[in-house]
């Protein structure tokens, strides 16, 4: 098995100031620590690229479009200090999103489950199809969404986000998603890609200037993040390595 494919994939491509980042990897999308920080490193990147206006981040696939921490670096994890080095690339990722100066778009064509939730809440304007049921399962394996839990409530609202936690076993529609605001739009999977290329390529004719401090206006109050975040992936760090979790983590995995 190639390096590649263990730690999976990530390309960029662009069509006039839209840019369109993919993400993928063999075990339903998750994110082992390096993919998280070659996606991190990739939106800090565009957003100083003055040739794009848009980000548009898709991921491999039909099925799935996240499904969140990777299992395998999570077993691996042995000491709080790995723990909270690993829960912490969720942290930067979501920082950097918040801070990129682009408006994010998200196309989300399967399901999303733990951090692949977060990210999505991260996103400025979110596509999605009636397949895309959402889960936060984190309590079922001995932690919570703690490092993704202020980008899931600011979109949602902490009661929603207190619903999905709570109800770690239950998968939420995507109208439950849609009607609680995680999603802004919903298409058939056939008609997802006209819809948000279409929507992209017209955002992408405004002022740059103008999304730019739209951006900024979205996305105020959010400044503690840059130390909450982090804060919270050392809370995630020290639970992981508990026996509820261990032994959680090693029955999802069969």
């Amino acid at each position: 098995m190639s390096a590649e494919k263990l730690e999976g994939s990530l390309q960029t491509t662009y069509h006039n100031a839209v840019a369109t980042v993919e993400f993928g990897h063999p075990a339903s999308n998750s994110f082992p620590r390096q993919l998280l920080d070659r996606l991190t490193s990739e939106i800090n990147t565009l957003s100083q690229n003055k040739a794009v206006s848009v980000i548009v981040l898709q991921s491999l696939g039909t099925k799935v479009f996240c499904s969140g921490a990777s299992f395998d670096e999570l077993l691996a994890v042995k000491n709080e200090q790995q723990g909270a080095h690993f829960f912490s690339g969720f942290a930067h990722l979501l920082n950097a999103m918040r801070n990129c100066s682009k408006i994010i778009v998200a196309r989300v064509q399967g399901k999303a489950v733990g951090g692949g939730v977060g990210i999505i809440s991260a996103c400025d304007y979110v596509f999605a199809t009636p397949e895309s049921a959402v889960k936060l399962s984190e309590l079922a394996i001995g932690i919570g969404p703690f490092v993704i839990e202020p980008a899931v409530s600011r979109k949602i609202g902490k009661a929603a986000m207190a619903e999905m936690t709570l109800a770690a076993q239950a998968w939420k529609s995507a109208a439950w998603a849609l009607e609680n605001k995680l999603f802004t739009e919903i298409h058939n999977a056939e008609n997802l890609d006209v819809a948000v290329a279409d929507f992209a390529q017209q955002l992408s004719l405004y002022n740059p200037e103008a999304l730019y401090e739209m951006k900024k206006i979205i996305w105020e109050g959010t400044e503690h993040w840059e130390s909450l975040l982090v804060e919270r992936a050392s809370i995630t760090g020290k639970l992981v390595l508990s026996d509820f979790s261990r032994n959680a983590l090693e029955q999802f995995k069969k």
